[in-house]
This record gives structure tokens, sequence and C-alpha cells, in this order.
């Protein structure tokens, strides 16, 4: 079983036309199984009343899909966030009678380059998320295959069974009955059992959607955004120095005392800026900034800078941890 995770952007609800309607908060899932075959589907589901649930949604897909009806705030804040995350393979649909010429040049130069425009027809979309998972299909992992990491979204305890987290993998495997660390922190957690789209499995593996069972945590112990992992190459930082790369829209430049939010996986860190070192472009600063909790990442990876305060512009950039 291979799981394809989708974002839809747009009119809130649409994806229940699409799949079925499984955890809600301020953001929902939507289910797809055929077979072997998988979707996961995300709105965000509180915004745009907050950036958050935008942020999560994005960060959680492979591929999007947006559903315009109106080239309005909301529309270009989401290609923003695409754009911020790199991701490149969707599809747009038009409604209400929009040009298609006027999506061109606000694509040029963009991830929707790369997007196709389809009908507004839910159930054809259906069978072509379903066809694309399809294609998805792989063997289980081999023994020495290892390295995983689950970020929470959510988490609750069973009558019965104990605590339970929901997450989408980002790399590498998790077994059943591996110990994990649970980041961040010096606490861990023995996986009891994994359940992917209401079957039991002995792993998930990246892009699964998965429910896992944990011993000897409780889930008062967690939050949203801890990270489940038996990946050694993880940290977790309180401080750090990192190059920013603002987007071409950003109006002026970052200043020290300023509060952005990081976000990364499924964290959404305040953090405060201590330091800025810009040189000649002041659209790729080096920054210190003092977050209000450990981050936990892997080097290398990227988060999105959100500036909530202060502009109509919300995303201001991404950041390159180090």
């Amino acid at each position: 079983m291979a799981n394809l995770n989708v974002a839809v952007f747009g009119p809130p609800g649409y994806a229940k036309e699409v799949g079925k309607k499984g955890t809600s908060t301020d953001i929902t899932f939507y289910n797809l199984k055929r077979g072997e075959s998988t979707v996961t589907i995300i709105e965000p589901t509180r915004y745009p009343e907050r950036l958050a649930p935008l942020f999560f949604a994005a960060s959680l897909a492979r591929k999007a899909i947006l559903v315009v009806d109106a080239i309005d705030a909301a529309f270009g804040e989401s290609v923003i966030m695409l754009q911020a995350l790199g991701i490149d393979e969707g599809y747009i649909i038009l409604r209400n009678y929009i040009d298609p010429g006027r999506i061109v040049p606000i694509a040029k130069g963009t991830v929707l380059e790369g997007y196709e425009q389809i009908d507004d027809d839910p159930i054809a979309l259906r069978e072509r998320l379903l066809s694309e998972a399809d294609r998805l299909a792989e063997e289980p992992p081999a023994p020495e295959e290892k390295g995983g990491a689950i970020p929470v979204d959510h988490f609750f305890n069973v009558r019965g069974i104990g605590t339970v987290i929901l997450g989408t993998m980002t790399r590498g495997v998790v077994r059943k009955h591996e110990t994990l660390r649970v980041l961040p922190g010096e606490r861990t957690a023995m996986v009891r059992s994994i359940q992917k789209h209401d079957d039991d499995f002995d792993w998930a593996r990246s892009g699964d959607r998965a429910g896992i069972a944990l011993k000897n945590i409780d889930a008062e112990e967690l939050d949203r955004g801890d990270v489940l992992a038996s990946d050694d190459s993880l940290k977790s930082e309180s401080s750090l120095s990192a190059r920013a790369e603002l987007i071409p829209y950003w109006p002026a430049p970052l200043k020290e005392g300023m509060v952005l939010h990081l976000g990364h996986w499924m964290q959404f860190v305040p953090a405060r800026v201590a330091s800025v070192q810009a040189g000649e472009d002041w659209r790729r600063p080096l920054l210190g900034l003092e977050l209000e909790k450990p981050l936990v990442y892997r080097p290398g990876d990227r988060a999105v800078i959100h500036q909530l305060e202060g502009s109509k512009l919300r995303i201001a950039g991404t950041l390159e941890l180090p």
C-alpha cells in the first residue's frame, strides 16, 4: 500500500464530495481507498482567519488542488504557500466563469506552471486521484530500512488501547514494537500497533497516513508538533542562526525584535528575531532567532517564515535550517 497526500484549497468542504470525512479540527482529513490504493485529502478548515491551518495542510501534501471561485487574497496567499513549500504538482479547478487567461500571469514563474487545469467534477477527480495512488504501489520495506520520523497532528486516549497518535510519515520507516524518541525532550515510547486507513500493519513508511498506538506515554504528555522518531539525524533547537530568503513581494527588511512564526512539519512556533545580518541583499539575511519552544527538524530542511501582525501579507519567506 502507498498513500497519496493531497491538499485542497478553496471553498470549505469541497473535499467532502471527493472523499469520506475523517478527523476534523482546524484541518480536516478526507479519505479514499480502493483495494491497496489510498488517498488522504487535507483541507485547512480554519483558514483564512488563521494562517497555521493553511501551512499544515500544505506541509502534509505531495500534491495540491486549487479550487478557484475568485482571484482574491486567499487565492494569492495559497499560491505563495505552495511556492514556499515547493509543491509543484497539482490541479486547478476554475469556477464562477473565471477566464483561464486570468490565471496565466499569476502562474508565471510559480509552481502553478506545473499544475493541470481540470473540470469541476468531484467524481472524475476521485477516480483521477485513486488512479494516481495505484501508480504509487510499492513493496514492503526491506529489513534494513529505518530512520523514521512522524510528526504528531492529533492524539487521544482510546479505551482498551491507550495513547494513540495520528500523523503522516515524513521519511524512513517506523515498525511495530519499535521504541521511538518523542521530540522535543528526552521521552521515549514503544509502538504497540500501527493502522493505515483502518487496516493493521507492521510498519509505516514515508508518505503514509498512520494511526499509532503507543506504550509508556500518556496522551496528556503530548502536543501537536511532537515528533516520534528513530532518525538520529533530527535536531531540537530553541535558538537558531539560519539564512532566510524573503519572497519577492515582501515589502521591507526584517528587524530585531520582530516576532515571526516558523512552520515546519506540524510545528508553528513563535520566534523573536535576536539579530539580523543583511549584507548587500536584505532579502537573504542571516537571522538569529530565539524560539518559544524547541523546533524539531532535519539539518537542511526548509521552514516557512510567517509574520502574522502588521501587514496584509502574512508569508514572509523561507528559512534554511542548519
